[in-house]
């Protein structure tokens, strides 16, 4: 098992991030919140959590170990796969997120793409007792915060990707992201998947 991989970030976008480590680049799957820790060029310890299957083995990296346990704790509810958890880790910070489903906040829950009364329902019973031990954020990666200084073409087009990456159509992607840059053209791509989200 890989506890975690610490090296440059040679690559990222608001769902995955590409590793160097002794010249082999990891591509791992993040969320918003992770991704936001994380800047180009600069050197991080990640945590992993490793997805293996017959036909794939995935890396999914956390900043800290607050939403790594959250992430495994949504995994284990029937219906919540790992896209889904870190979809749901997108769309709130992780400690927003604990404390919805320890207090039974199913309309916040639904507001998650794919996450309908019935999950939100399954994943409150299944986990309101167990998420006290990730309301309190413990260390993980070096935060640094985002400075996103692409061109605002290729921002937008960097915030398309990341909605269609995370299972939305591009059409959606597309309009989610009119209407985003129409409130804010200054919207940071972080910022704006991590808005859009609650709005699809």
């Amino acid at each position: 098992m890989i506890e975690y991989v610490q090296g440059t970030v040679a690559h990222k976008t608001p769902t995955t991030v590409v590793i160097d480590v002794h010249g082999i680049g990891y591509e791992i799957f993040i969320s918003v919140n992770t991704s936001t820790a994380l800047e180009e060029g600069r050197d991080y310890k990640l945590l992993i959590h490793e997805v293996l299957r017959e036909d794939t083995h995935d890396l999914y990296g956390f900043a800290t170990e607050e939403e790594r346990s959250l992430f495994r704790l949504l995994i284990t509810v029937k219906g919540i796969g790992p896209s889904s958890a870190r979809t749901m880790l997108s769309s709130y910070a992780p400690s927003d997120l604990a404390r919805y489903i320890a207090e039974e906040n199913g309309t916040a829950l639904r507001t998650v793409k794919g996450v309908g009364a019935r999950t939100a329902e399954r994943i409150i019973v299944e986990l309101k007792d167990k998420i006290t031990e990730v309301l309190h954020p413990t260390a993980g990666a070096e935060t640094g915060g985002s400075t996103d200084t692409v061109p605002h073409t290729e921002q937008y087009e960097e915030a398309e990707k990341a909605f269609v990456a995370l299972g939305y159509t591009p059409a959606q992607a597309r309009a989610v992201v009119a209407k985003l840059v129409k409130q804010d053209p200054d919207m940071s791509v972080n910022d704006m998947v991590r808005t859009g989200l609650r709005m699809l």
